[in-house]
């Protein structure tokens, strides 16, 4: 599987960006998508993902603010970020979980607010 992640960018505080991620190849088997972050000088950090069946998981510093969608058919997935704050800032990661298989993840886009 091979993710192509977008949509990162400059935006001041409380405001908005959109990523994406596109998933390509061996994509039948995907039972999850999500995203993780990683900001300088940080581990690496899970913040949402989905399910192929619609069940959501939010890290609790970003619920409420960020939401997370999917397009089964197009296999995209989407995280609409509201209400972002400087600890945002991070390059984020797109992932994808597939049965018996390694994770897949995409090449990170990055995501900077300022204050």
């Amino acid at each position: 599987v091979q993710l192509q992640a977008s949509g990162g960018g400059l935006v001041q505080a409380g405001g908005s960006l959109r990523l994406s991620c596109s998933a390509s190849g061996s994509i039948r088997s995907i039972n999850r998508m999500g995203w993780y972050r990683q900001a300088p000088g940080k581990e690496r950090e899970w913040v949402a993902d989905i399910t192929v069946d619609g069940i959501i998981r939010y890290r609790g510093s970003v619920k409420g603010r960020f939401t997370i969608s999917r397009d089964n058919a197009n296999n995209m997935v989407y995280p609409q970020m509201n209400s972002l704050e400087p600890e945002d800032t991070a390059v984020y990661y797109c992932k994808a979980w597939q049965p018996y298989q390694p994770d897949s993840w995409g090449q990170g886009t990055q995501v900077t607010v300022s204050s």
